[in-house]
């Protein structure tokens, strides 16, 4: 992310995850963390939509606990998303590979359920979507 704010002193933004992190590490790691995983999930991209998963707002919530298990949970653009079961192993893949990450599981949830203002400017610009 381009802003110089910590994760932990950002304020919530409704197309943004839910961030919930651990106070068992120390802040600098946990920034970098953040950032990494952000970075990880920004290369899932629903292969109907030329957008990463996160800008697309399918991103609901990311837990980082202590011992820097990360659960998160999203959604789909739509329930029959034909790629349904694959994309929550892409997210995990990808953020299992972010160093410093023991591990991951995504839950997939449906409530509340997506629509176009979880987008981020940046996928609205994407998708020419104003």
């Amino acid at each position: 992310m381009t802003d110089a704010v910590s994760p932990s002193e950002r304020e919530y933004q409704p197309n943004r995850p839910e961030l919930e992190l651990a106070t068992g590490i120390p802040p600098e790691e946990l920034d970098r963390l953040t950032e990494d995983l952000i970075s990880a999930m920004k290369t899932v991209f629903d292969p109907e939509i030329p957008v990463d998963v996160y800008e697309l707002g399918l991103i609901y919530k990311v837990d980082i606990d202590d011992s820097r298990f990360v659960t998160i949970d999203m959604t789909l653009t739509a329930p029959a998303c034909p790629v349904a079961g694959e994309m929550p192993t892409w997210v995990e893949n990808a953020v299992n590979g972010v160093q410093g990450v023991s591990g991951a599981k995504v839950n997939m949830v449906f409530d509340p359920p997506w629509d176009q203002s979880r987008m981020s400017e940046e996928a609205r610009v994407a998708l020419d979507m104003w």
